[in-house]
């Protein structure tokens, strides 16, 4: 029989009630969190390493600093320094850190004594940033990628900095015996050291021995794994796969580089240009990429390591890598502009434009956001990081809408008449939602939930779960909400998802779902009067009755909103030169010709016009995206032999 082992607290509590036999006598007190609870961050709360990196640099922007410097020995990834230059700790501020995991100083009055808050305002930096962080676990974050490092610490004017070596102890690893209320997340060292330069002040988190199962993540070791082992039963599901367009080179078995073609890695920037040149050479790549095709994955062209890079300048509070859409003009008239309504099934108007000089932040009378005018930089790798998401200057397609739409929204509700328990507070918000036939990369198709700049979520596909069937049109909508005020007690304790009963995730949400209707009312309106404009138009015969049977299925599967590529089928010596303006697919007759079990080298000019409204069809209800090139080669091939059959007997 085991023995329960009671705490004193415990023990008294017991007492007391038992004495208690009636409701007037009833027993009031606090609630009590287990530590190990919260002992459980150290087992890893993130779903990527990046994680665990974006929040060691939401800390230091909430220590005010204007740099964050992140540096690996990539491809190795045996040590990740994080350096800043942020207000720094004081002595009283590290043990409150190392005794207080989950029970951060911020937001309360506490934070003001320790330096790590303004004084009066509990919610702002010193400097008067508003806060990214509020749980006191972003240092700890960390054992997602180790399970010891080392923090160097300095404020300014201090004759000293402070060095910790911690060393986090995993919840399993602790015996269950003995008082449940003792767990010990791990131990550390600390100590002072005599320093020069008073004036430098920052932090410096230096990660080693970085744990297997992330450095292999961040190695890419299951893509490259797969590549070189296509029939292992891990490369089976991935036996056409290639090699990424864009890599940071990989290891042998006794960490040597591998060299391809001569190079140990390929970059889509040079070893010469400056950080911004470079980040914006990487986003380029991306666009370069996307001209031609219907859809493009970043998995399609980065590795693990540079996607780690592209969805932290996507989460941070930093410029856009252009411009953000809210500060744009419309001097060259190149977008549709609606307000979005919040009345009850009210509908999107198109918004007056008075001076075509003035921002759409202005025009919609927005005010700046949090993020918007604060010196903050992050570097990683010799990458100066930016938003990578583009409004202007984007690749034309066949879609009868050529220009993109934008509709721009907010929304305050002060739960007047609720009390702040129920409602959480006032919730303040603005938006804006951008249609263009094609997102790239898919990954932006969604919405992006900013709190203060920051976000921990990526672009969510499925808006917040829009359950109307508007599969085509969601796909071609980049959408995001900054949020002023409120929604962070939403936030779960990863913040990287919401808690979708609470009151302001309620609100949010029908306020999208309701700006996702009029955006879809709005769009197929003014998309169906330019389509009655080019019908009038149409010519007649065999390749006008192909085009209105490639409409209809566009029309049936995608409502009408579906990319329908230019299918180009080219010939030996054919010079061709891929167009900017529209998506083409192009294949080689040679390849296509060679998948059918007979000679066939010259097939008819009718076969091939059909084959190219099939391929047209094809995409439309997205059969070719889910096929290897390869596959797309074969299924077009024994097509076209189908087609041939009959003509050669």
């Amino acid at each position: 029989m085991s023995i329960l082992l009671l705490s004193k607290r415990d023990i008294d509590a017991a007492k007391k009630l038992r004495s208690v036999t009636q409701q007037s006598e009833s027993i009031e007190s606090n609630l009590i969190t287990n530590e190990r609870v919260i002992a459980r961050v150290t087992d890893g709360i993130y779903r990527q390493a990046g994680s665990a990196i974006r929040e060691l640099i939401a800390n230091a922007y909430d220590a005010d600093a204007t740099w964050v410097s992140v540096k690996t020995d990539a491809p190795k990834f045996s040590r990740i320094t994080v350096e800043d230059n942020g207000v720094g700790m004081s002595p009283d501020t590290v043990v409150h850190l190392l005794h207080n995991i989950g029970g951060s100083a911020k937001r309360t009055a506490q934070g003001s004594e320790l330096g790590i808050t303004a004084k009066g305002d509990a919610t702002t930096s010193p400097k008067g940033r508003k806060l990214i962080g509020k749980l006191g676990i972003g240092i700890f974050s960390v054992s997602q990628l180790t399970h010891s490092f080392q923090i160097i610490t300095k404020t300014e004017g201090d004759n000293y900095r402070t060095i910790v070596l911690v060393n986090l102890q995993q919840f399993a690893d602790e015996s269950s015996d003995g008082d449940e209320t003792e767990f010990k997340a791990g131990r550390y060292r600390v100590w002072r050291e005599p320093t020069n330069d008073t004036s430098v002040h920052g932090t410096t988190i230096i990660l080693n021995a970085i744990r297997p199962q992330t450095r292999d993540s961040l190695r890419s070791e299951q893509l490259w794994s797969a590549i070189d082992n296509p029939l292992s039963e891990e490369g089976a599901a991935k036996s056409l796969s290639s090699i990424p367009l864009y890599h940071i080179g990989r290891l042998d078995a006794s960490d040597l580089h591998i060299e391809d073609k001569g190079r140990t890695q390929s970059l889509p920037w040079d070893e010469k240009d400056d950080p911004d040149e470079a980040f914006t050479k990487m986003v380029d790549s991306v666009w370069s990429y996307v001209q031609g095709r219907t859809s493009v994955k970043l998995s399609d062209i980065f590795d693990t390591y540079l996607q780690m890079v592209w969805n932290l300048a996507l989460a941070l509070p930093l410029p856009y890598v252009e411009k953000n859409v809210l500060d744009e003009t419309l001097a060259e008239d190149w977008a549709y502009i609606y307000r979005l309504s919040n009345a009850i099934k009210g509908s999107a108007e198109v918004l007056p434009i008075d001076d075509p000089r003035k921002t759409l932040r202005e025009l919609a009378g927005f005010s700046r956001t949090d993020d918007q005018h604060v010196d903050f930089s992050v570097n990683i790798d010799g990458l100066s990081l930016r938003r990578p998401i583009k409004f202007r200057n984007l690749p034309s397609t066949q879609h009868v809408l050529k220009k993109p739409m934008i509709f721009l929204g907010s929304m305050r509700e002060d739960f007047k008449g609720f009390p702040r328990e129920v409602s959480a507070g006032p919730l303040e918000f603005e938006a804006y939602l951008f249609w263009t036939p094609k997102i790239a990369p898919t990954e932006h198709q969604g919405v992006l939930i900013r709190i203060h700049g920051a976000s921990g979520t990526l672009f969510d596909s499925t808006f917040l779960n829009y359950q109307v069937a508007e599969l085509t049109r969601l796909r071609q909508i980049t959408c995001e909400i900054f949020v002023k005020q409120g929604l962070e007690g939403a936030l779960n304790i990863d913040r990287e998802s919401f808690n979708s009963s609470h009151p302001h995730t309620v609100l949010l949400t029908r306020w999208l779902h309701s700006a996702l209707r009029q955006l879809a009312t709005a769009q197929k309106r003014q998309a169906q009067e330019l389509r009655e404009v080019v019908r009038h138009s149409a010519t007649r015969g065999v390749e006008d009755r192909i085009r209105q049977i490639v409409a209809s299925a566009n029309a049936l599967r995608t409502d009408s909103e579906g990319i329908i590529p230019n299918v180009t089928i080219t010939r030996p010596g054919d010079k061709t030169t891929p167009s900017h303006q529209e998506v083409t697919q192009q294949f080689s007759l040679q390849q296509l010709v060679n998948e059918i079990p007979w000679d066939n080298t010259s097939p008819s000019d009718s076969s091939l016009l059909k084959l190219k409204a099939i391929t047209q069809v094809l995409a439309v209800y997205g059969v070719l995206d889910q096929l290897s090139p390869k596959e797309q080669v074969n299924l077009l091939g024994s097509i076209l032999g189908v087609l041939e059959a009959e003509s050669r007997g």
